[in-house]
């Protein structure tokens, strides 16, 4: 079989310096190839194969053989394009049982006098992370209503440090009694983490990292900068789920997920027009076309309003979650396929959602555009718009995981490796 020789060929004959994005993404699944180039990424390959319906279910692999298919029609297209294999991946995990929260642990030192040093906040991080996955587990086992449900960490950055409540970004030689600690932490079952080392292994491909999507797009927009001041909602809207992370001053506060994306608008579609999904997905995608007839975009506008009520809802309910925020900021900012619906554009921006949440004032939406990814170009022209952030915030995940320990990391880069998987 053609798949079998490409499989042997990627496992003697990949390039060491460059790494794949797999977004298997609940519509598409969208392969990148880059070459790292000290601290920037260029793009040289892209892929696209689109899913099957019964591929992917809120977000989480359900027919593993479908998706290890589209994810070699998409990763051959992207080695054509490159003229080369990688063997190195980062896979994207979403839906609603990847669990990512921001935990403050705070330890009362035994000996305040002695300055803190790299052994005190190794220490002081792994209470931190033993916390959230006791809190993940519980929270996994109540929604699926088994209490053996195994869990896994799949990413883990540091958010703040306070000392006596005075706020560090070296923390190392501080004295002091009460050393606060913010960490975010992801976490996700261990069935479907399973799901995509086995993708990766049909694929021979070294898994290099599993990454929550939310924290991938953030990663995305935040780059290498440690004293980054960027603040935002990142939405990233699929075809099975919403993720939608909150960053504050260069941290992520938390992330959340719900199974509403651009699938459940097409069902609507089809269910209330009578027709197949694939013909409601067609007029879906080309509402804005003069060729179908007005009573048609009529009815095709009074579906997508259902769903757009319920997903509107989906969004509130998860922003008012994030309860240790004073205020939520004033910017979202929109990715993945699901986005492109300009209904849902204009409901972020036009209705009153947002009245009975933590907002300043009412806040701005606009799609990231790959150009606004912090330290990734694209070579090939083809990674050109708000659907393909979440790919390349993989390759920002995979980044981060490949550089080593320099002399010139800041004392958050080297915390943020001690926490990396």
């Amino acid at each position: 079989m053609v798949f079998d020789k490409l499989r042997k060929s990627r496992k003697e004959h990949s390039a060491n310096d460059y790494i794949v994005a797999l977004d298997i993404g609940t519509e598409f699944v969208k392969a990148l190839i880059a070459k790292l180039d000290g601290d920037q990424l260029e793009i040289v390959g892209m892929g696209r194969a689109r899913q099957q319906v019964s591929d992917m279910y809120s977000g989480a692999i359900a027919d593993i053989s479908g998706v290890v298919r589209n994810c070699e029609d998409a990763l051959s297209e992207a080695e054509d394009q490159a003229g080369l294999q990688a063997k190195r991946v980062v896979i994207g995990i979403a839906g609603e049982l990847v669990k990512g929260v921001t935990n403050t642990i705070r330890y009362r030192r035994p000996r305040p006098d002695k300055p803190l040093d790299a052994a005190e906040m190794e220490f002081i991080i792994e209470k931190v992370q033993e916390r959230a996955q006791t809190k993940a587990q519980k929270q996994i086992a109540l929604e699926t209503g088994n209490v053996d449900v195994e869990i896994k960490l799949v990413n883990s950055a540091l958010v703040a440090i306070h000392i006596d409540g005075y706020k560090v970004s070296n923390p190392i030689g501080f004295q002091g009694h009460d050393v606060a600690v913010q960490i975010y932490t992801a976490f996700a079952p261990m069935v479907h983490i399973g799901a995509l080392e086995r993708v990766a292994e049909e694929l021979s491909l070294e898994l290099l990292a599993v990454a929550a999507e939310p924290f991938a797009v953030s990663r995305s927009v935040l780059g290498t900068d440690a004293s980054s001041s960027f603040t935002a909602i990142l939405a990233d809207v699929g075809g099975g789920t919403t993720d939608i992370a909150v960053v504050n001053d260069g941290g992520v506060e938390g992330t959340k997920m719900f199974g509403i994306g651009g699938r459940s608008f097409t069902r609507t579609i089809a269910s209330e027009l009578d027709l197949s999904y694939e013909d409601a997905e067609k007029l879906k995608v080309n509402i804005e076309s003069t060729q179908i007839k007005p009573s048609v975009v009529k009815d095709v506008n009074a579906a997508i309003d259902k769903t757009l009520e319920v997903w509107i809802s989906g969004v509130e309910l998860a922003l008012s979650e994030f309860d240790s925020a004073d205020h939520l900021p004033n910017r979202i900012l929109l990715c993945g396929g699901g986005s492109s619906l300009k209904k849902l554009v204009d409901a972020l921006q036009k209705q009153d959602w947002h009245e009975d949440l933590p907002f300043t004032k009412k806040p701005t939406v606009h799609h990231i555009h790959p150009s606004e990814v912090v330290g990734i170009s694209d070579s090939t022209g083809l990674v050109n718009d708000h659907t393909f952030i979440t790919a390349m915030g993989l390759l920002r995940v995979g980044y981060d995981t490949m550089i080593g320990s320099s002399d010139t990391d800041t004392i958050k880069d080297k915390l943020n490796r001690i926490l990396r998987i």
